[in-house]
């Protein structure tokens, strides 16, 4: 499918995304953001929808999911289109425009704004054959909605951020919670450990170490699984283990794919990037976790800073009569103030 030609095409639907999308409107230019994901967010509909988060400004406390949803309905108001589950695979440039290139589509636009955070990221996924038939029928590695775990019987596998986050939010909600980690050692917060196995403590909930999955047990005629099976990697045994959902928390693969190949100045997998966003080649600007500048600081604050000059930057590249300062949004028309 080939899209209508837009001034800016946004690489990336996470925070710095969503707030350059909104900016984009603001300046009165066309914009859409093209995203590998399925859903909005990023890495904090991915990794951490139900933690909250503390240090943006204006919310004392936002749990990330909702400051998502805020995001969305900032950037609604100018009705631009978001394209999910859209790998980018290259880029082209005719008659004075780019065109951004997906696996199935085509994307004219006159400028880029890469704010694809830690790139293109999927989960890493169980290297036990037998799990692989049952991912999204029983074997989760992105929790969106905690709801659906509720009264179930879960098993988390990995021993980082995520696994005890996750071990940590549905306590209250699955019938039992077991994390099944190959070591003692974790990947995760002190505190966040110290929380989970207070509830090990008191019996609501499990922690195997040196285990790893060896099987999954389907009743004779049944569609589901029923069991694990974990194999005790040092005393070499193995138990079963009653469980309705298994969540494999091993962390994500991330690779900035294409955008390496498009000229413009990277180093370690980060885009260096001048006062101005500017990426070292003409028209393409990058925002957010995915650049480094001396003193660059990898927060969502920081982010959206990044994503406002990225965006006044291209639009006067792109309308040259157009100011880069836009002037306080208290007195723009387009939100129906007095005009300065």
């Amino acid at each position: 499918m080939i899209h209508e030609i837009r001034d800016l095409t946004i690489i990336g639907g996470g925070p710095t995304g969503l707030f350059a999308l909104f900016y984009a409107g603001m300046r009165g230019a066309t914009a859409q953001i093209v995203d590998a994901l399925a859903e909005p967010g990023g890495q904090l509909t991915a990794l951490y929808p139900e933690k909250d988060i503390f240090d943006v400004a204006g919310f004392p406390r936002i749990p990330a999911k909702e400051l998502v949803r805020q995001l969305r309905v900032q950037a609604a108001q100018f009705d631009q289109p978001m394209h999910f589950a859209q790998r980018v695979t290259g880029l082209e440039q005719a008659d004075g425009h780019f065109v951004l290139v997906t696996e199935t589509d085509r994307f004219p636009t006159r400028a880029i704004v890469v704010a694809a955070g830690i790139g293109a990221f999927a989960p890493r996924r169980l290297p036990q054959v037998c799990a692989e038939p049952w991912y999204g029928r029983g074997i989760h590695d992105v929790v969106t909605d905690p709801e659906r775990f509720r009264g179930q019987r879960v098993v988390i596998i990995g021993g980082g951020d995520s696994a005890f986050d996750w071990g940590v939010q549905l306590l209250g909600r699955a019938a039992h919670v077991a994390v099944v980690h190959r070591s003692d050692r974790f990947r995760a917060h002190d505190a966040t450990v110290a929380q989970f196995r207070a509830a090990v403590d008191a019996e609501k909930a499990s922690l195997y170490t040196f285990h790893e999955l060896q099987d999954l047990v389907v009743p004779e005629g049944g569609d589901r699984f029923t069991h694990l099976v974990l194999k005790d990697i040092k005393a070499r045994t193995t138990r079963q283990l009653e469980v309705d959902v298994v969540l494999p928390m091993l962390g994500f693969v991330s690779d900035m794919g294409a955008i390496k190949d498009w000229e413009l100045n990277i180093e370690k997998d980060e885009i260096l990037v001048t006062s101005q966003m500017e990426t070292g080649r003409p028209g393409i600007y990058a925002a957010g976790d995915v650049v480094t500048y001396p003193g660059k600081l990898k927060l969502i604050a920081t982010g959206f800073g990044d994503a406002a000059t990225a965006v006044n930057q291209a639009v006067h590249w792109i309308y040259p009569d157009k100011k880069v300062n836009p002037g306080h949004s208290s007195n723009m028309a387009i939100f129906g103030q007095k005009d300065d």
